[in-house]
């Protein structure tokens, strides 16, 4: 062929394609094959690739429970050369994780040699260590033989390894999972058999059991570490309603009393996943840069067990206040994250599950494992029942079977033709021995074609009927859940729950940490927002960014907290002492919060936990709300107000007690007036509706005392209705209201 001719076949080969188009096909098929094979376990047994290749090339070492443990190193052999074509190292990681009993609740490798500690320390090399697999184990890999699950071949074709395990065991939730793929991610805490196994049994009594009745059961995550859950039982429910949320966890401590009057604390248990050598480390750095003005000393005394003994400055200083301060500032307190995405619908999609959705799955696959096992084994006794109606046969006519072995040349089809067997009976009877011709024998054979023909009528039964199929089901967990009990070594609870702590602490602790000094914070219309030393300040000498104003000036103290309420319902809380320094023009809002850039901040305010506010949506709906149910723990904020798509949070007032009447006004010159009680008080939701508009939405809103009237205007001209002039204003709630006096702001705010 001539260059001519190849160079025009090879332009008439290439395929004009955007780049665009061409990268996102690429990188569409490397996330897909991220998320499968890699980040994201399956929700029927719970593991990875990795973990499952592991576990299946060590039962095909045999290296189960009662045979010796072998070297890590062929382990990792056997898994990168057959199933797994990655590097050595990484395998041996995963090998390493699940014998670690720090990191994994129900440990699925039994470790012999050093796998590493709850200090961080690595496990030693994979030549010095050997495993063999645990009694946890050997339940998810039962039934490989048994048809149980479908196998694919290995990435060399060489072989076939299982697509997923038959898993006897939730260990999705048992022992949770973490991987982060492209664009989504996973984390699922360790959760306690026993309850998981309690759950289980609820929804195979009913179907329609909810979420808040399974965490009657599932209390809760139970970490491998301990540790003490402190989340309030609302947000754990909503985690797993929605699969996603997050638990937070503190370290369990006592308190020692020490001869002389003096104390010690020490730390018994600490949060799951942290590094005990590296915690220590960063209490030392804080210590030495006197951001632990509470502890004198830090001692770790651990040796099996872990034992951090804490030493107080004073005597006079209270053990709660202390422990106070290690929580807000180290990792004595963590937050786990549940984020429930998992394989499911045969390992295919990825999708966020419910708790009642995991426990499902769960069961539907345990349903079709059973049934794919019983139909297995129906094969092997109608096999079996097939072979045993030919030994009858021989035995009934033993000599004529003889003879026509000893005269036939081809005894296979005339033995066939003489008794009417199958091919199967008549290898059967071809391949016996001698010594099986005995009148024993038949009496054996007999019996055993009784029992499996007793045992064939009970597979059937149970193929066929879906009732009979979760009962069987029902029967194994309840096995699962007697092996582990919570009365049990391994499966007794080892997290254990205690109410959020009380903000009155956080208070004190506040106080004692933070100098009392009297302060002016100055916020501006654009959200910038700093303190100024000390009050009675002169507004007019404050200075503000070219465009930008004032909007709020306070007056607090440097142990205050400031509300800060936003247009997307959320209230946020932030401490006065940490307030940038009012030199400058200070910091954005949006940068000490989690705002979102389309949310702006709708009121600031000095928290006063005994108040009552009144909050409402431009909608026109709202509620009031205690101040103490308004302070957030942490920088997303805490939802208070609802608000559908489209519809903004405008309004946070401070409800005085003595007020009895509210007036609201919409952006319409619309007024209402009516009594106080007829808003309901609620800690969160959408509220109910104030005022009705046609056009527009909520303006204003003010409450007062009746008797002395409604007043409105600037602080230098205020006018006052009387309550005989509010008369044609006072409706029932949600009406529309009628214009507002003549002179009323043009601003349609009080």
């Amino acid at each position: 062929m001539s260059k001519k001719t190849t160079n025009a076949a090879s332009a008439q080969s290439i395929i004009e394609q955007p780049i665009t188009d061409l990268i996102s096909e690429r990188y569409l098929a490397y996330a897909l094959s991220t998320i499968m094979s890699r980040s994201l376990p399956d929700v029927r047994d719970g593991l990875k690739p990795v973990h499952r290749r592991l576990l299946y090339a060590m039962a095909q070492l045999k290296l189960d429970p009662k045979h010796p443990p072998k070297k890590s190193a062929r382990v990792v052999g056997d898994v990168i050369g057959k199933f797994h074509p990655h590097g050595d190292q990484s395998v041996y990681d995963a090998l390493v994780r699940l014998a670690q009993d720090f990191a994994v609740r129900y440990p699925l490798v039994d470790g012999q040699g050093n796998f590493g500690n709850i200090d961080g320390d690595n496990a030693a090399a994979m030549r010095y260590t050997e495993a063999r697999l645990t009694e946890t184990a050997q339940r998810l890999l039962e039934g490989l033989d048994e048809n149980a699950v479908d196998f694919r071949p290995t990435y060399d074709g060489d072989s076939e390894e299982p697509i997923v395990l038959a898993a006897n065991f939730p260990n999705l939730l048992a022992n949770g999972a973490s991987g982060i793929a492209v664009g989504m991610a996973c984390s699922i805490p360790p959760h306690n058999v026993a309850e998981i196994c309690d759950g289980l049994l609820m929804l195979l009594e009913n179907k329609k059991v909810t979420v808040k009745e399974l965490v009657g059961c599932i209390k809760g995550p139970d970490f491998p570490t301990g540790g003490i859950l402190v989340e309030p039982k609302e947000s754990i429910l909503q985690a797993y309603e929605t699969g996603r949320g997050s638990f937070r966890v503190r370290a369990k401590w006592k308190k020692e009393e020490l001869k002389g009057g003096g104390y010690q604390i020490v730390v018994t248990e600490i949060p799951y996943q942290v590094q005990k050598s590296k915690l220590i480390e960063k209490v030392a750095a804080l210590m030495e840069e006197k951001k632990l003005p509470l502890l004198d000393d830090i001692i770790d005394e651990s040796a099996e067990d872990v034992r951090v003994v804490l030493t107080p400055k004073s005597r006079n200083v209270a053990p709660e206040l202390l422990m106070e301060s290690l929580f807000r500032n180290t990792d004595f307190e963590t937050r786990f994250s549940l984020n429930m995405n998992v394989l499911t619908e045969q390992g295919k999609v990825p999708r966020v599950l419910s708790l009642k959705d995991v426990l499902q799955e769960f069961l539907n696959h345990r349903q079709v494992v059973l049934v794919r096992q019983s139909k297995h084994r129906l094969e092997q006794v109608n096999h079996r029942l097939e072979v045993l109606a030919g030994y009858l046969i021989v035995f009934l006519n033993l000599d004529k079977v003889i003879k026509i072995i000893r005269d036939s040349d081809e005894p296979k089809p005339a033995l066939m033709k003489a008794f009417k067997l199958t091919e199967v009976q008549t290898e059967a009877i071809l391949n016996m021995r001698l010594r099986s011709l005995r009148k024993l024998e038949e009496m054996e054979i007999k019996q055993e074609n009784k029992a499996l023909t007793a045992e064939k009528d009970d597979l059937e039964k149970l193929i066929s009927s879906e009732a009979r199929q979760w009962t069987s089901i029902k029967k194994q967990v309840q096995i699962m859940q007697k092996a582990y009990g919570l009365d049990t070594e391994l499966g007794k609870r080892r997290s254990t729950f205690s109410k959020a702590p009380d903000v009155s602490i956080a208070e004190a602790l506040d106080e004692v940490l933070t100098e009392k000094e009297p302060i002016t914070v100055v916020c501006s219309d654009k959200g910038w927002i700093r303190a100024m030393k000390g009050w009675d300040l002169n507004i007019e000498d404050f200075k503000y960014k070219e465009g930008d104003e004032e909007r709020f000036v306070l007056e607090a103290m440097t142990t205050d907290k400031l509300l800060v309420f936003a247009t997307n319902g959320r209230f946020y809380a932030l401490s006065c002492d940490k307030l940038p320094s009012g030199r400058g023009f200070g910091e954005p809002l949006k940068v000490m919060m989690e705002l979102p850039q389309e949310v702006e901040f709708v009121s600031i305010s000095v928290y006063m936990p005994e108040e009552k506010l009144l909050v409402a949506s431009d909608d026109g709906r709202g509620f009031i709300v205690p101040a103490a149910e308004c302070l957030a723990q942490t920088k997303n904020g805490k939802q208070i107000l609802n608000v559908d798509e489209g519809v903004k949070a405008v309004i946070s007032y401070v409800v005085e007690p003595e007020h009895d009447h509210v007036a609201v006004i919409g952006e319409n010159r619309k007024l209402v007036v009516f009594p106080l009680d007829q808003i309901p008080e609620m800690n969160k939701g959408k509220g109910i509706t104030l005022q009705k508009y046609k056009d527009g939405g909520l303006a204003d809103v003010k409450t007062f005392t009746l008797g002395e009237g409604l007043s409105y205007g600037s602080v230098k001209r205020q006018t006052t209705i009387s309550k005989k002039e509010l008369m044609p204003w006072l409706v029932e709630r949600a009406q529309a209201g009628r214009l507002p006096p003549n002179g009323f702001p043009r601003s349609g705010k009080f």
